[in-house]
């Protein structure tokens, strides 16, 4: 480039000739080779209102977008057939013997879109197919015949009182903060997951009951023995001591499927009629009225153990026909709950909500139940003691 600059400075004829003479030459390059330059040497023209390109400049990234639990793609649904039970948010709080009188919200499933082999009724997904059977009436026996044998397989042969009092030793509060808050709620789904994670670890796991769900405590261990397929060996209050069984393997468990939102509750019947039955208006009022003024047979506190009402609402039916507990400070669906329960188990008749008060009244016609006990503070599930206990039953019905 040099010698070409020189050459026109003193001869600019010649060096016209020179250059004549180089793309001739190029040009017979071109047609005998048919070479053609890389785009990278020939650069196009860049537009005027473009920014310039940095010959380095690294391509972008796509934005990071985070996996998402709903995206189907490349998951198969999760197989229940080993769990013979209707799956439900609550298996204490919920009663398949109720039935909603409608729903809050279309029939999403809570365990999301094609996760799982059963169809979701916006109450519960039955383990049988709603569109081959029905749902109502009774359970089908051969799910609770399933449920049994797992359990017998599972559990294999009974813990005798030294290992059932060694197991119980090992996981009292203060060897062990590892346990299971069981709250408003009662015993969700999820919770049965978090229960196989815990006993992946040991052989038992402590759950300890509050609110609502305590005053039925006998539904809670029914529930939690039918549905984990353990054993409660021990009881004090709202503690339990749920076990896992002999012939437990954590490997070869039955994978529980999640549910990734809580569903709505469906919509029940009233609680409170604007009329008790074979009551007028007047009379409702002035019922409503009295119930209000009648001294609080207990006050309630907030997440305690409730398992001592329903023997105390019993215990004072035998003197007066009204009874109020104080529900002060309480959510409105925690008292509800509870009205509904004293309704079902004392039973009795439900007068009012008002001023966070549980106001029940026990009937024109009321007989004491005989069929019930006080359910003991304190149960040991020993063999040894079983004719003992049956005996302190009878004494105490």
């Amino acid at each position: 480039m040099s010698i070409l600059t020189r050459v026109t400075r003193q001869n600019p004829s010649t060096a016209t000739l020179l250059t004549r003479h180089l793309s001739s030459a190029a040009s017979k390059l071109h047609s005998s080779y048919t070479f053609k330059p890389p785009s990278s040497l020939t650069p196009e023209p860049q537009c005027p209102n473009s920014p310039p390109t940095k010959p380095n400049q690294k391509k972008s990234k796509p934005k990071y977008r985070p996996p998402s639990s709903l995206d189907p793609a490349g998951r198969k649904p999760v197989r229940s057939n080993d769990l013979p039970f209707d799956f439900r948010f609550s298996y204490t709080e919920s009663s398949p013997k109720v039935r909603p009188i409608g729903l809050r919200e279309p029939k999403y499933s809570p365990f999301g879109p094609g996760r799982l082999d059963r169809k979701w009724t916006g109450v519960c997904a039955p383990a049988v197919d709603p569109t081959v059977e029905s749902l109502e009436g009774p359970e089908d026996p051969k799910l609770e015949e399933q449920r049994k044998m797992k359990r017998e397989m599972i559990q294999g042969k009974p813990l005798n009182s030294d290992e059932r009092k060694a197991l119980i030793s090992q996981f009292e509060r203060s060897k062990t903060n590892r346990h299971v808050n069981l709250g408003r709620d009662g015993l969700t789904h999820n919770m049965l997951n978090v229960i196989h994670n815990h006993w992946k670890f040991a052989e038992a796991v402590r759950i300890k009951c509050m609110g609502v769900p305590t005053m039925d405590m006998k539904n809670i261990c029914t529930q939690l023995e039918d549905k984990t397929f353990g054993k409660v060996i021990f009881r004090h209050g709202g503690t339990l001591i749920l076990y896992r069984g002999r012939n437990y393997i954590p490997k070869k468990r039955s994978i529980v499927p999640l549910m990734l939102w809580k569903p709505h509750e469906p919509v029940y019947p009233r609680l409170i009629k604007t009329t008790i039955d074979g009551l007028s208006i007047q009379e409702t009022k002035e019922m409503r009225k009295r119930g209000l003024a009648v001294p609080a047979l207990t006050k309630l506190a907030k997440n305690g153990y409730y398992a001592f009402l329903v023997p105390m609402v019993r215990d004072a039916f035998l003197s007066c026909e009204l009874v109020r507990i104080d529900c002060e400070g309480l959510e409105r669906k925690d008292y509800k709950k509870i009205g509904c329960k004293l309704r079902d188990m004392v039973p009795c008749i439900l007068v009012t909500f008002e001023n966070e008060q549980v106001v029940v009244w026990r009937g024109k016609d009321y007989k004491p139940s005989k069929d019930g006990y006080f359910l003991k503070d304190r149960e040991s599930f020993d063999d040894d003691n079983d004719d003992l206990n049956v005996a302190e039953e009878q004494q105490a019905i």
